[in-house]
Formats: structure tokens, sequence, C-alpha cells
């Protein structure tokens, strides 16, 4: 018999990335939480690939941490090895990376789940969701009944979760956990526009079982950088990962073996991911490539396991231990845990707010993989949006909406609710359009103000904070006024670094602005240049060398912000407009923008289109810059 068991401002459904931040976020701003995870064991798991951050994802994380959410200390308190990758590139595509021991990241999340202020950590499943007399209703599988004014679904890949290995399928959630099947058929009860995504993971093998005299060894980088802007303790380097290639061999006993396939034999229904395809995906797009690369990449310190990145698969078992065995140093590889595909229902993104609550159901937020995202980093931060919004509906303050040219957080809410996504989103470095404004190295200069503003970043920090920005601010001053006077020894630093030489004296910045000169080169010549964090010096010479561009993209920004300024009336009735393509009319009364700025980016809404809706608001007096 079911009971009534408690009341909280808000419910989290789900304990992974997304549900962590989401539960998090609001408890620190004084909400009754409460988070349910069918196992709370699960909590933090990475159920695919051991590692935080790399392109793009990097500059997300940054960007959690910069408003306060807790991915980046987590990463930083547990990762193994770090990279920075890009580094051949120019600075707005330079992104952290780090292998992480999965165990330890999971444990440190759900002590801090479990030590947070106004939040509740709960193990059950939960079974039914309904809203009634301006609540929402939550069943356990216990039949315990909870209630909450707002509730967040960050489910991951557990809705309705199928399982495929070659011709074997079944229910499942990833990693053998239960699937939620039972919440998933009282979400499409409610009538929520769901779909079918797929995705998918490789096998793990034992390390003792590998030839590493065969692989090429990849070390971590010399100079690490921390995720997290927050000053902690040191991080360092503990493993290597190494690098494999797959052959013709490999290729052919894929290609053998398509018909055991359940995604070419056309039994998985679900659209996987465009930008991490499986390997049997990547042998049949990318028929002419002789080989592909395969990171060997450790699970943790106390664990042999190791993840075979760019393996996942889903055919079966037989199958994918001859072509792990066809790659040179896996010739002997036991596998310890089979990769598999799997299937989970989610939401169709164009039915949320940018705030990241449903349009038709107050008090309902999506966040994560339940959204149409990919990958923990993206889920993180939609995590920590919605938890932030549903903190705010509680306390009845302003949505907080990050837009395109605030963050990458806010160019991943915006392509998801006004673009949707057709199979698993990931975010990338080209997806924005301001990616020289959204570099990772200054995502606490756009966003901590932010972050301190709602809460989330207290008052030590934000004083540091500010400190920095001083520092960055006096330095631009000094190699502003720093004269460098004409001399033998001038002359010889700047032609060793194949630059013209100096006919007279000028000032430090003008040879800071020189593409092979910087910091370190000059660092001879510069005898009044004080000691400070690197990453200050970084700052200014990032803003000088890139000074004309950065103007124009904000220029860009500018007009981008006096069109999002321009709100559209809830009641707007598009389908009476008059000159409004027929198109552009069912587009825009679907997704419901919030402003002209949001609506110039639907697809299938043309500039004509917004012509047509400026002049309307103009005439009607219906909007305001």
């Amino acid at each position: 018999m079911e009971y009534f068991a408690k009341d909280y401002d808000i419910i989290v459904i789900g304990a992974g990335h997304a549900g962590i931040e989401a539960a998090l976020a609001p408890a620190r701003l004084g909400c009754r939480t409460a988070v349910f995870t069918i196992n709370l064991d699960w909590v933090g798991n990475m159920a695919c690939n051991p590692s935080i951050g790399g392109t793009s994802k990097g500059h997300l994380v940054r960007e959690i941490d910069a408003l306060g959410g807790e991915m980046g200390l987590a990463a930083d308190a547990t990762l193994i090895q770090s990279r920075m990758l890009n580094l051949g590139k120019g600075p707005a595509v330079h992104s952290l990376r780090a292998q992480i021991d999965r165990k330890d990241y999971a444990r440190y999340m759900k002590h801090v789940l479990e030590l947070q202020d106004n939040l509740e950590v709960m193990q059950g499943e939960i079974i039914d969701l309904y809203r009634k007399e301006g609540k929402w209703f939550l069943k356990t599988k216990l039949e315990a009944v909870y209630s909450a004014q707002c509730v967040i679904l960050a489910t991951g890949t557990f809705l309705s979760g199928r399982i495929y290995v070659g011709d074997v399928s079944y229910e499942s959630g990833p990693d053998g956990m239960f699937p939620a099947k039972e919440l998933g058929d009282a979400i499409r009860k409610l009538g929520l526009p769901m779909r079918r995504f797929k995705t998918g993971t490789p096998s793990r093998v034992n390390r003792r079982s590998l030839d590493f005299s065969k692989m090429e060894e990849q070390k971590g980088d010399a100079h690490l950088v921390p995720f997290s802007f927050s000053p902690h303790s040191e991080i360092s380097n503990k493993v290597s990962c190494h690098i494999v290639y797959t052959n013709e061999k490999t290729k052919q006993i894929i290609l053998d073996n398509l018909d055991r396939s359940p995604m070419y034999a056309g039994k998985i229904e679900g659209k996987g991911p465009r930008y991490c395809p499986s390997i049997e995906d990547k042998i049949v797009r990318f028929s002419q490539k002789q080989r592909h690369q395969i990171f060997i990449e450790p699970c943790g310190l106390d664990t042999e396991e190791i993840y075979l990145q760019g393996l996942s698969s889903s055919l079966p078992e037989d199958v994918q231990a001859d072509f792990i065995h066809s790659i040179e140093g896996l010739e002997h590889a036991q596998v310890m845990r089979t990769a598999y595909a799997i299937e989970y229902d989610c939401v169709d993104p164009l039915a949320l707010k940018s705030t990241l609550e449903f349009l038709d159901y107050e008090g309902l937020f999506g966040a994560g993989q339940f959204n149409g995202s990919s990958g923990y980093e993206e889920a993180a931060a939609q995590g920590l949006v919605a938890g932030i919004n549903a903190a705010h509906k509680i306390l009845g303050k302003e949505p907080f909406v990050l837009d395109r040219a605030s963050s990458y957080i806010g160019t991943l809410i915006d392509d998801l609710v006004t673009k949707g996504c057709t199979d698993p989103y990931r975010m990338m470095t080209s997806r924005s359009e301001y990616r020289l404004i959204l570099r990772q190295d200054n995502a606490d200069a756009r966003l901590t103000p932010l972050g301190y503003q709602i809460g989330l970043i207290g008052e030590e920090r934000y004083q540091a904070f500010l400190r920095k920005q001083e520092m960055i601010a006096a330095e631009r001053k000094r190699v502003e006024q720093t004269s460098v006077p004409l001399s033998e020894e001038v002359n010889a630093i700047l032609v060793s670094h194949e630059t013209s030489p100096l006919k007279k004296g000028c000032k430090l910045i003008e040879l800071l602005k020189r593409p092979t000169l910087n910091y370190a080169v000059l660092s001879p010549i510069d005898p009044t240049r004080p000691e400070l964090p690197e990453e200050v010096f970084e700052q200014v010479e990032i803003a000088i060398k890139y000074e004309g561009y950065i103007k124009r993209q904000e220029a860009q920004i500018k007009e981008m912000r006096r069109l999002e300024k321009k709100l559209i009336p809830a009641q707007i009735n598009y389908e009476e407009m008059t000159g409004l393509r027929l198109e552009a009319a069912e587009k825009l009364s679907k997704i419901r923008p919030h402003n002209v700025g949001q609506a110039s980016r639907i697809s299938g809404v043309t500039p004509a289109d917004i012509s047509v809706l400026l002049i309307h608001l103009a005439k009607s007096g219906e909007t305001h810059d």
C-alpha cells in the first residue's frame, strides 16, 4: 500500500553527471532538495570513457567550475593523467582533457552529495510521476510517494534502456544496472515528446594481458593546468596512456560479420551519435582508411581494467574478441567487459525553454542525456543550469539563461532548445560562432561574476578572482608603458625568432603582438617584469595577439544581443501574421522563442521571416529593447 513520505522543494531523478550538478546547485542555494538513484553505488559513475574534458568539453568543465559547479574540482581531485589538447592551434581550441580514476571520481561525488546541507540522497527507483494541485508527485517501487514543486529529470541512458550485443538483446541500464522501464512508461503517459537514441561503449581488457612494447606511449604534460580556478593541492600525472592501430585484418573481420551487427541488421531503431561512431560504423563510413587509432586508457590506479577508446561495438562477443586480437599489442588481450550498444528514451529538446523547464509542464525540467545530448560534460552543464533555474523558480528569482556569446554552456542549450537534435548532441568548438571569445582560459572572467551573483561562488573565491583581474589589468598597462630601447641584444633575439629587427625603440606591447614572440622569448629584455602567476601572463598575451579578431567578435556579439533584447510575447499568434511563410509559422509556434535572436536561429526560419516578425512587433508595440 502506498504512503506519503515527504515533501521537498526540488526532486532530482538520477545521480549521474547531470543529476549531481542539478542536486547540488539548488541545495547550495537553500532549497530543500532530494536526489533519487536506482543504486547509490552508481552515483557519478563513468559508464563509458574514464576521462573528463577534451576538445570543447574541457571548455564546458571550466565554465561549470567558474559558475560554482563541482565537476572541475572532482576531476582535479581524481585525475591520473592530464593533457592540454590542440596546442599546435590557436588558443580558442586549446582544451584540457584528463584521464580519471573512475572509482575515485564516483566516491568523491557521492561523498560531496552526502555532505551537502539541504540535500538528501536516496536509493530508490521512481516508477510514476504526475502533477496534482500545483505540485509534482513521485512514487517509488517501494510505494512511497514524495512531492515537490519542481522535478528535474536526469535519467541518462536508463529510461527504458535496452542492451544489444550481436543477436542478444535485453532490457537493461548501462553497466548491467536495472533499466528505468516504469518511469519511461509514466513519462510517455504524461505526453512528453519522446524519441529513441542509441549510444555504445568499448570492451575493457586486463592490463596484464597486453603487450605495451608494441604500443606508442602517450605521456601527460610536463606543466599541468587544473580544471578548477579554485586554489587547491597540486595535481600530477600518475600513468601513461598508449596508442595502437587497427589494420586490414581487423577491417576484414568486421566486414565479414556485418550481418551479425544489430545496427546493420536493423534491430536497433535508436539514432546513434554522429561524432562518436562504433568501430563497425567507422569501417563502413570511412572504407578508404587503412587504419583507425585506438587509445589504451587505464580506468584507475587500483584496477587492471583498460578502456579501449575507439573500439565501441555492438557486434557479437566472439567477433569482438577476434577483432581485438587482430590488433598489434592486443593479440592476447583478456576481455573483462564486453562492448555493447544501449538504446534509451530521451525527450525532444524543442519542448524545453532556455531554462530547461518544459514549455507545457510547469516545474518539470530536463537535464543531460534525457535532453538528447551525449557526454558527461554536456550533461553536467545542463544539470547545473536546470538546478539553478529550479531553485530560482522556488525562490521567486529571475530565470538564469546564458546566451551564445557568454559561454559554451549557453551555446549547447540554445542549440538543443532552438535547433533540436536528430542524434545525440555533442559539443564541438565549431558549434560556437564566438569561440575566440569563449576560450577555456578566460571562463572565470566570463562567468565567475555570474556565479557570485547567483550565490554559488563564495566571497573568498570571488575576492581571489578580483585580485587576478586586477593583476591582468596592471600587467597590460605595464607592457603598454614599458619601453624597449634599440640594442644588439634585442635585435639578436628578434632575428633568432624569424621576425624583423628594430630600427628604433618601441613599447613592449608592440613586440608581444608579433606571432613568433611571447613572454618567455622576451624575458631577457624585460627586466621590470613582476612575479605573477603564469595564467596572468597568458591572459595578457592572448588579449594582445588577438585584439583585432576579438574586437570583431565583440561587434558581432553586440548585434546578436540587440536582437536578444527584442522579446516576443508568449501569447503571440504566428498563424495570423501577414507575410510569414507557413513553415516559419509552424516552427515558431512549436518552439515559441523567447526573443527575436532565438527566433532567427530556428531551422527553417529565414531572414525574410525575421523581418516580417520585427515589423509585426514594431506595429503592435509588443516588444521592447
